[in-house]
Protein backbone atom coordinates (compact mmCIF):
# COMPACT_ATOMS: atom_id res chain seq x y z
CA UNK A 1 0.00 0.00 0.00
CA UNK A 2 2.26 2.89 -1.16
CA UNK A 3 2.18 6.13 0.86
CA UNK A 4 -0.34 4.71 3.42
CA UNK A 5 0.59 3.19 7.30
CA UNK A 6 -0.44 -0.28 7.32
CA UNK A 7 0.31 -0.41 10.98
CA UNK A 8 -0.98 3.07 12.05
CA UNK A 9 2.13 5.02 13.29
CA UNK A 10 3.35 5.96 10.06
CA UNK A 11 1.41 7.90 6.98
CA UNK A 12 2.78 9.99 4.20
CA UNK A 13 2.53 13.53 4.93
CA UNK A 14 0.01 15.21 2.21
CA UNK A 15 1.73 17.11 -0.07
CA UNK A 16 0.51 20.73 -0.11
CA UNK A 17 2.10 22.14 -3.61
CA UNK A 18 -0.67 21.96 -5.42
CA UNK A 19 -2.59 24.68 -2.53
CA UNK A 20 -0.50 27.08 -3.44
CA UNK A 21 2.34 29.02 -1.52
CA UNK A 22 5.91 28.63 -1.39
CA UNK A 23 8.77 26.61 0.35
CA UNK A 24 8.42 29.03 3.61
CA UNK A 25 4.67 28.51 3.74
CA UNK A 26 4.77 24.82 2.80
CA UNK A 27 7.67 24.45 5.82
CA UNK A 28 5.52 26.15 8.30
CA UNK A 29 2.58 24.06 7.41
CA UNK A 30 5.18 20.86 8.30
CA UNK A 31 3.11 20.23 4.84
CA UNK A 32 5.78 19.29 2.26
CA UNK A 33 6.24 15.35 1.35
CA UNK A 34 9.48 15.45 -0.93
CA UNK A 35 12.19 16.78 -2.79
CA UNK A 36 14.71 15.44 -4.53
CA UNK A 37 18.30 17.09 -3.54
CA UNK A 38 20.63 15.48 -6.09
CA UNK A 39 19.52 14.52 -9.58
CA UNK A 40 22.44 12.43 -11.90
CA UNK A 41 23.83 15.22 -14.32
CA UNK A 42 23.55 18.30 -11.96
CA UNK A 43 26.05 20.50 -10.76
CA UNK A 44 28.98 18.63 -13.06
CA UNK A 45 28.51 14.86 -11.65
CA UNK A 46 27.42 11.65 -13.58
CA UNK A 47 25.78 10.12 -10.62
CA UNK A 48 24.81 10.81 -6.74
CA UNK A 49 24.93 8.06 -4.80
CA UNK A 50 25.38 6.83 -0.78
CA UNK A 51 23.16 9.59 0.89
CA UNK A 52 23.55 10.41 4.60
CA UNK A 53 21.36 12.68 6.20
CA UNK A 54 21.81 14.45 10.01
CA UNK A 55 20.09 17.40 11.79
CA UNK A 56 22.62 20.26 12.82
CA UNK A 57 22.31 21.97 15.89
CA UNK A 58 20.29 24.80 14.57
CA UNK A 59 17.69 22.55 12.85
CA UNK A 60 18.74 22.48 9.27
CA UNK A 61 18.98 19.40 7.70
CA UNK A 62 22.57 18.38 6.13
CA UNK A 63 22.02 15.94 3.52
CA UNK A 64 25.61 14.22 2.18
CA UNK A 65 26.29 12.17 -0.92
CA UNK A 66 28.87 10.98 -2.83
CA UNK A 67 29.15 12.85 -6.23
CA UNK A 68 30.58 10.83 -8.69
CA UNK A 69 32.63 12.49 -11.36
CA UNK A 70 33.22 10.40 -14.25
CA UNK A 71 30.60 7.17 -13.97
CA UNK A 72 27.76 5.40 -11.20
CA UNK A 73 30.89 3.19 -10.34
CA UNK A 74 32.26 2.91 -6.98
CA UNK A 75 35.49 4.26 -7.91
CA UNK A 76 37.39 6.84 -9.61
CA UNK A 77 36.77 10.81 -9.31
CA UNK A 78 34.47 10.93 -6.30
CA UNK A 79 34.16 13.66 -4.12
CA UNK A 80 31.45 14.32 -1.07
CA UNK A 81 29.16 16.64 -1.41
CA UNK A 82 26.66 18.12 1.04
CA UNK A 83 23.52 20.13 0.62
CA UNK A 84 21.18 22.01 3.68
CA UNK A 85 17.14 22.70 4.30
CA UNK A 86 16.66 25.56 6.51
CA UNK A 87 12.82 23.97 5.69
CA UNK A 88 12.73 20.59 6.52
CA UNK A 89 13.52 19.25 3.54
CA UNK A 90 11.40 21.08 1.26
CA UNK A 91 14.03 22.83 -0.33
CA UNK A 92 17.91 22.95 -0.90
CA UNK A 93 20.27 25.34 -0.69
CA UNK A 94 23.33 25.16 -3.03
CA UNK A 95 25.59 22.08 -3.36
CA UNK A 96 29.17 22.35 -1.92
CA UNK A 97 32.38 20.05 -1.74
CA UNK A 98 33.00 18.67 1.36
CA UNK A 99 35.72 16.56 0.65
CA UNK A 100 37.59 16.83 -2.70
CA UNK A 101 38.60 13.85 -4.81
CA UNK A 102 40.83 16.09 -6.92
CA UNK A 103 41.18 12.68 -8.83
CA UNK A 104 41.00 10.22 -5.99
CA UNK A 105 37.89 8.69 -4.35
CA UNK A 106 36.53 10.41 -1.33
CA UNK A 107 33.33 8.73 0.18
CA UNK A 108 31.14 7.00 2.71
CA UNK A 109 30.01 10.05 4.83
CA UNK A 110 28.98 9.01 8.17
CA UNK A 111 27.78 12.54 9.85
CA UNK A 112 27.14 12.96 13.75
CA UNK A 113 26.38 15.92 16.14
CA UNK A 114 28.30 16.15 19.06
CA UNK A 115 26.28 16.89 22.04
CA UNK A 116 28.77 18.00 24.26
CA UNK A 117 29.45 21.34 21.68
CA UNK A 118 27.06 21.08 18.52
CA UNK A 119 29.77 20.08 16.44
CA UNK A 120 29.42 18.67 13.72
CA UNK A 121 31.48 15.40 13.18
CA UNK A 122 31.83 13.97 9.72
CA UNK A 123 34.15 10.55 8.88
CA UNK A 124 34.56 9.42 5.48
CA UNK A 125 36.84 6.90 3.70
CA UNK A 126 39.73 7.48 1.06
CA UNK A 127 41.32 5.71 -1.64
CA UNK A 128 43.36 6.55 -4.46
CA UNK A 129 40.98 7.19 -7.96
CA UNK A 130 43.23 4.46 -10.05
CA UNK A 131 42.70 1.52 -7.70
CA UNK A 132 39.35 -0.67 -7.52
CA UNK A 133 37.50 -2.67 -4.50
CA UNK A 134 38.21 -5.92 -6.14
CA UNK A 135 42.15 -5.13 -6.40
CA UNK A 136 41.69 -3.74 -3.07
CA UNK A 137 40.25 -6.47 -1.12
CA UNK A 138 42.63 -8.74 -3.22
CA UNK A 139 45.17 -7.01 -1.88
CA UNK A 140 46.89 -6.10 -4.80
CA UNK A 141 47.12 -2.20 -3.71
CA UNK A 142 49.95 0.09 -1.95
CA UNK A 143 48.74 1.23 1.78
CA UNK A 144 48.70 4.34 0.27
CA UNK A 145 46.53 3.43 -2.76
CA UNK A 146 44.28 1.39 0.06
CA UNK A 147 41.57 2.75 2.18
CA UNK A 148 42.20 4.94 4.46
CA UNK A 149 40.02 6.70 7.18
CA UNK A 150 39.60 10.79 7.67
CA UNK A 151 37.59 12.97 10.00
CA UNK A 152 36.54 16.69 9.64
CA UNK A 153 34.58 18.94 11.73
CA UNK A 154 32.10 22.00 11.66
CA UNK A 155 31.05 24.65 13.73
CA UNK A 156 28.96 26.54 11.75
CA UNK A 157 25.87 23.77 11.24
CA UNK A 158 27.61 22.45 8.49
CA UNK A 159 28.28 25.80 6.14
CA UNK A 160 32.03 24.69 6.56
CA UNK A 161 34.12 21.94 7.48
CA UNK A 162 37.53 21.62 8.19
CA UNK A 163 40.13 20.06 5.99
CA UNK A 164 40.00 15.90 6.39
CA UNK A 165 42.43 14.46 8.77
CA UNK A 166 43.79 11.11 8.85
CA UNK A 167 42.55 8.50 11.71
CA UNK A 168 43.66 5.56 9.70
CA UNK A 169 46.19 4.17 12.35
CA UNK A 170 43.74 4.08 15.16
CA UNK A 171 40.54 3.05 12.96
CA UNK A 172 41.59 0.11 10.91
CA UNK A 173 43.96 -2.90 11.87
CA UNK A 174 47.07 -3.76 9.76
CA UNK A 175 45.63 -7.07 8.12
CA UNK A 176 42.42 -5.43 7.03
CA UNK A 177 42.23 -4.40 3.54
CA UNK A 178 38.59 -2.66 2.59
CA UNK A 179 37.04 -0.33 4.96
CA UNK A 180 34.00 1.78 5.04
CA UNK A 181 32.52 3.65 7.39
CA UNK A 182 28.38 3.08 7.80
CA UNK A 183 27.32 4.34 5.32
CA UNK A 184 24.54 6.62 6.67
CA UNK A 185 24.37 8.49 10.11
CA UNK A 186 26.80 7.63 13.01
CA UNK A 187 24.90 8.29 16.54
CA UNK A 188 25.82 9.89 19.81
CA UNK A 189 24.89 8.30 22.75
CA UNK A 190 22.75 9.47 25.31
CA UNK A 191 22.27 7.33 27.98
CA UNK A 192 24.29 5.17 30.61
CA UNK A 193 28.45 5.45 31.25
CA UNK A 194 29.08 6.17 27.88
CA UNK A 195 26.73 9.09 26.99
CA UNK A 196 28.19 11.39 24.98
CA UNK A 197 29.99 8.86 22.93
CA UNK A 198 30.62 8.93 19.03
CA UNK A 199 29.64 5.96 17.39
CA UNK A 200 29.93 5.17 13.99
CA UNK A 201 29.35 1.67 13.01
CA UNK A 202 31.76 0.49 9.61
CA UNK A 203 32.72 -2.49 7.82
CA UNK A 204 35.87 -4.39 6.36
CA UNK A 205 37.52 -7.29 4.67
CA UNK A 206 40.76 -8.86 6.00
CA UNK A 207 43.99 -10.57 4.42
CA UNK A 208 43.21 -14.19 4.28
CA UNK A 209 45.21 -16.22 6.79
CA UNK A 210 49.05 -17.65 5.88
CA UNK A 211 48.83 -20.48 3.46
CA UNK A 212 45.42 -20.20 2.01
CA UNK A 213 45.03 -20.33 -1.45
CA UNK A 214 41.99 -17.49 -1.06
CA UNK A 215 42.63 -14.07 -2.26
CA UNK A 216 40.44 -12.34 -0.29
CA UNK A 217 38.03 -10.97 -2.67
CA UNK A 218 35.47 -13.98 -1.48
CA UNK A 219 32.48 -12.86 0.42
CA UNK A 220 33.58 -14.45 3.40
CA UNK A 221 36.36 -12.03 4.27
CA UNK A 222 33.36 -9.48 4.87
CA UNK A 223 33.28 -8.25 8.46
CA UNK A 224 31.72 -5.40 10.64
CA UNK A 225 32.71 -3.71 13.07
CA UNK A 226 32.21 0.07 15.51
CA UNK A 227 34.51 2.60 15.38
CA UNK A 228 34.22 5.28 18.40
CA UNK A 229 35.35 8.50 20.40
CA UNK A 230 34.94 9.65 24.09
CA UNK A 231 36.63 13.22 23.06
CA UNK A 232 33.79 14.76 20.65
CA UNK A 233 36.10 13.20 17.77
CA UNK A 234 39.41 13.94 18.53
CA UNK A 235 40.89 10.15 19.00
CA UNK A 236 39.05 7.05 18.42
CA UNK A 237 39.17 3.33 19.48
CA UNK A 238 37.67 0.17 18.04
CA UNK A 239 34.96 -1.03 19.22
CA UNK A 240 33.46 -4.86 19.02
CA UNK A 241 34.76 -6.28 15.68
CA UNK A 242 32.90 -9.56 13.93
CA UNK A 243 35.80 -11.49 12.62
CA UNK A 244 34.30 -14.43 12.29
CA UNK A 245 34.98 -14.90 8.94
CA UNK A 246 32.90 -18.32 8.09
CA UNK A 247 31.36 -17.91 5.53
CA UNK A 248 27.70 -18.54 7.25
CA UNK A 249 27.22 -15.01 7.94
CA UNK A 250 29.41 -12.14 5.92
CA UNK A 251 28.65 -9.26 7.93
CA UNK A 252 29.23 -5.72 5.80
CA UNK A 253 27.72 -2.15 5.68
CA UNK A 254 25.89 -1.63 8.84
CA UNK A 255 23.78 1.57 11.02
CA UNK A 256 22.96 1.66 14.38
CA UNK A 257 20.68 2.92 16.77
CA UNK A 258 20.38 3.77 20.58
CA UNK A 259 17.51 1.91 21.99
CA UNK A 260 15.57 3.22 25.15
CA UNK A 261 16.90 0.83 27.30
CA UNK A 262 20.71 1.94 26.43
CA UNK A 263 21.70 -1.24 24.60
CA UNK A 264 22.70 -0.80 20.47
CA UNK A 265 20.90 -2.25 18.04
CA UNK A 266 23.30 -2.84 14.31
CA UNK A 267 21.53 -3.86 11.53
CA UNK A 268 23.93 -5.05 9.07
CA UNK A 269 24.24 -6.21 5.34
CA UNK A 270 24.85 -9.93 4.95
CA UNK A 271 26.94 -10.22 1.63
CA UNK A 272 26.15 -13.49 0.26
CA UNK A 273 26.71 -15.33 3.31
CA UNK A 274 25.13 -18.86 3.86
CA UNK A 275 22.84 -18.16 6.82
CA UNK A 276 18.98 -17.46 5.65
CA UNK A 277 18.30 -13.83 4.32
CA UNK A 278 20.65 -10.92 4.11
CA UNK A 279 20.09 -8.49 7.35
CA UNK A 280 21.77 -9.29 10.17
CA UNK A 281 21.47 -8.18 13.95
CA UNK A 282 22.98 -7.32 16.89
CA UNK A 283 22.95 -5.85 20.16
CA UNK A 284 26.06 -4.04 22.36
CA UNK A 285 25.41 -3.54 26.36
CA UNK A 286 28.46 -1.81 26.89
CA UNK A 287 28.59 1.28 24.63
CA UNK A 288 29.74 -0.65 21.12
CA UNK A 289 33.29 -1.90 22.63
CA UNK A 290 31.88 -5.70 22.03
CA UNK A 291 28.31 -7.63 20.97
CA UNK A 292 26.55 -9.55 23.28
CA UNK A 293 26.43 -12.22 20.97
CA UNK A 294 27.04 -13.27 17.42
CA UNK A 295 24.82 -11.24 14.64
CA UNK A 296 22.23 -13.35 13.38
CA UNK A 297 19.23 -12.93 10.61
CA UNK A 298 16.69 -10.63 11.28
CA UNK A 299 13.37 -11.70 11.84
CA UNK A 300 10.64 -10.19 9.56
CA UNK A 301 13.45 -8.50 6.96
CA UNK A 302 13.10 -11.66 4.85
CA UNK A 303 12.45 -9.42 1.67
CA UNK A 304 15.45 -7.00 1.97
CA UNK A 305 17.91 -7.90 -0.77
CA UNK A 306 21.81 -7.55 -0.42
CA UNK A 307 21.83 -3.61 -0.09
CA UNK A 308 22.74 -0.74 2.32
CA UNK A 309 19.90 0.01 5.06
CA UNK A 310 19.42 2.49 8.06
CA UNK A 311 17.64 2.14 11.01
CA UNK A 312 16.91 5.23 13.72
CA UNK A 313 15.24 4.71 17.11
CA UNK A 314 12.21 7.06 17.79
CA UNK A 315 12.17 8.77 21.66
CA UNK A 316 10.22 7.88 24.14
CA UNK A 317 10.49 4.43 26.18
CA UNK A 318 7.43 2.61 23.42
CA UNK A 319 9.07 4.59 20.25
CA UNK A 320 9.65 1.90 17.70
CA UNK A 321 12.68 1.37 15.86
CA UNK A 322 12.38 1.79 12.70
CA UNK A 323 14.32 0.24 9.63
CA UNK A 324 14.50 1.64 5.76
CA UNK A 325 15.70 -0.02 2.61
CA UNK A 326 14.23 -1.71 -0.65
CA UNK A 327 11.47 -4.76 -0.15
CA UNK A 328 12.08 -7.16 -3.13
CA UNK A 329 14.58 -9.86 -2.27
CA UNK A 330 15.45 -10.12 -6.14
CA UNK A 331 16.37 -6.64 -6.94
CA UNK A 332 16.68 -2.98 -5.54
CA UNK A 333 13.06 -1.38 -5.52
CA UNK A 334 10.42 -0.50 -3.67
CA UNK A 335 11.52 1.60 -0.84
CA UNK A 336 9.81 0.50 2.80
CA UNK A 337 10.35 1.17 6.21
CA UNK A 338 9.42 -1.20 8.87
CA UNK A 339 8.81 -1.03 12.11
CA UNK A 340 9.65 -2.79 14.97
CA UNK A 341 8.10 -2.87 18.53
CA UNK A 342 10.52 -5.40 20.24
CA UNK A 343 13.87 -3.72 20.15
CA UNK A 344 14.27 -5.26 16.81
CA UNK A 345 13.99 -8.84 17.54
CA UNK A 346 11.39 -8.41 14.90
CA UNK A 347 10.20 -5.96 12.18
CA UNK A 348 6.74 -5.34 10.24
CA UNK A 349 6.50 -3.06 6.93
CA UNK A 350 5.08 -0.15 7.65
CA UNK A 351 5.17 2.25 4.98
CA UNK A 352 5.87 1.81 1.39
CA UNK A 353 7.46 5.06 -0.33
CA UNK A 354 6.98 4.00 -4.08
CA UNK A 355 7.18 0.53 -6.22
CA UNK A 356 10.44 2.51 -8.25
CA UNK A 357 13.89 1.01 -7.94
CA UNK A 358 15.80 2.04 -4.79
CA UNK A 359 18.50 1.50 -3.38
CA UNK A 360 20.93 3.20 0.10
CA UNK A 361 18.62 5.18 2.51
CA UNK A 362 19.07 7.14 5.40
CA UNK A 363 16.37 7.94 8.20
CA UNK A 364 16.53 11.18 10.60
CA UNK A 365 14.11 12.43 13.04
CA UNK A 366 12.86 15.91 12.30
CA UNK A 367 10.38 16.42 14.82
CA UNK A 368 7.92 14.75 17.20
CA UNK A 369 5.61 14.04 14.54
CA UNK A 370 8.12 13.52 11.33
CA UNK A 371 11.06 11.64 10.33
CA UNK A 372 12.86 12.11 6.98
CA UNK A 373 13.92 9.31 4.43
CA UNK A 374 17.11 10.16 2.37
CA UNK A 375 17.10 7.74 -0.56
CA UNK A 376 18.23 6.73 -3.94
CA UNK A 377 15.64 6.02 -6.47
CA UNK A 378 14.47 6.86 -9.82
CA UNK A 379 12.27 5.73 -12.65
CA UNK A 380 14.14 3.37 -14.98
CA UNK A 381 17.26 2.49 -12.22
CA UNK A 382 17.75 3.51 -8.30
CA UNK A 383 20.91 5.94 -8.86
CA UNK A 384 19.19 8.61 -11.17
CA UNK A 385 18.41 10.90 -8.11
CA UNK A 386 19.03 11.20 -4.56
CA UNK A 387 15.23 12.22 -3.00
CA UNK A 388 14.13 13.13 0.63
CA UNK A 389 10.95 11.90 1.79
CA UNK A 390 9.07 13.18 5.15
CA UNK A 391 7.20 10.51 6.57
CA UNK A 392 4.13 11.88 9.39
CA UNK A 393 3.84 9.68 12.30
CA UNK A 394 0.21 8.97 13.70
CA UNK A 395 -0.01 7.22 16.90
CA UNK A 396 -0.40 3.37 17.57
Amino acid sequence: MTGTAVLGVLAATPSALAAGGGPADRAAAGACTSSVPFVAGEHGYDTFRVPAVVAAPDGALLAFAEGRVAGAGDSGNIDVVLRRSADGGCTWGELSVVASGDGDTRGNPAPVVDPATGRVVLVTCFNSGEVTEHEIIGGEVTPEQSRRVFVQTSDDAGRTFSAPREITDAAKLPQWRWYATGPGHAIALTKGPHAGRLLVPANHSTAPPAGSPDTGAEPRYYGSHALYSDDGGTTWELGYIDDSYDGAANSNESSVAELPDGRLYFSVRDQNGTDPGNRLGGYSSDGGASLDGPLVAQEGLGAVPVVQASVLQLPGKRGPLLFSGPSNPDRREALTVWRSDDAGRSFEPAVTLSEQPAAYSDLVSLDRRTVGVLYETGASGPYETIEFRRIGLGRP
